[in-house]
């Protein structure tokens, strides 16, 4: 069956079933690239970062951030450490306020993924009902066993071409959003750590500062 045929067949709502898959596809295109880019920098970049703050060149650390500001990671990084003198309560609001922030980002489309899962089959079983009211409207009551009834039979046959059309555009949907919501999760994931692990180092920053102020106060007194 041809192209043409197979939309004659599956009748108006393949046309709905179209452009339902030329936008899954060309939303699913933009999200593996966004997912390809940040799994071939990110982790390089976020270890030189916090290799650069725990040895105290926060200048250093800033600077490769912002160079990479289209990492998300990226970005939550610097909220914390462009901050002016914080105290650890403050750090940590700050990360997670960015983290937040990020999570529409990262969750991009994914609405758009779901109600093209859920209205697919339901438009393909639509052009099914449709196709099969025209097939028996053809079929007199009186002609059953007649010529009548191998086009009624043919035309059942073709009428299911929407709902297969529909379920073949859902599952391939539902493969693809399935990939992202893994790497999504898999991503909330590592700033988790990786939050976790610039929270550790500031703390012990912070702790160092405490101390070196309060060694200079008390040496002052005694002067």
């Amino acid at each position: 069956m041809g192209i043409q045929n197979l939309f004659a067949a599956g009748g108006v709502v393949m046309w709905p079933l179209l452009a339902f898959s030329v936008l899954a596809g060309a939303l699913m295109i933009e999200r593996a690239k966004f997912w390809i880019q940040i799994g071939k920098r990110q982790n390089r970049v976020v270890r030189e970062v916090l290799n650069l703050y725990r040895l105290d060149n926060l200048v250093s650390a800033v600077d490769k951030l912002q160079k990479n500001v289209d990492l998300p990671v990226a970005r939550i990084f610097l909220a914390g450490l462009q901050l002016e003198r914080p105290n650890p309560e403050k750090f940590r609001l700050a990360l997670k306020s960015e983290a937040q922030a990020e999570i529409p980002l990262l969750k991009r489309f994914q609405a758009v993924f779901d109600t093209i899962i859920g209205l697919a089959p339901l438009m393909g079983l639509l052009g099914t009902i449709l196709g099969l009211i025209r097939s028996f409207a053809g079929l007199n009551v009186g002609d059953v066993g007649a010529t009548k009834t191998g086009a009624v039979t043919a035309g059942i046959s073709e009428a299911l071409v929407a709902t297969a059309t529909g379920l073949i555009v859902a599952i391939f949907v539902l493969l693809g959003a399935s990939i992202f919501r893994g790497l999504y999760q898999r991503q909330i994931a590592m700033i988790q750590e990786f939050g976790g692990q610039l929270e550790i180092l500031f703390l012990d920053r912070y702790e160092q500062h405490n101390r070196y102020e309060q060694q200079e106060k008390s040496y002052g007194s005694r002067g």
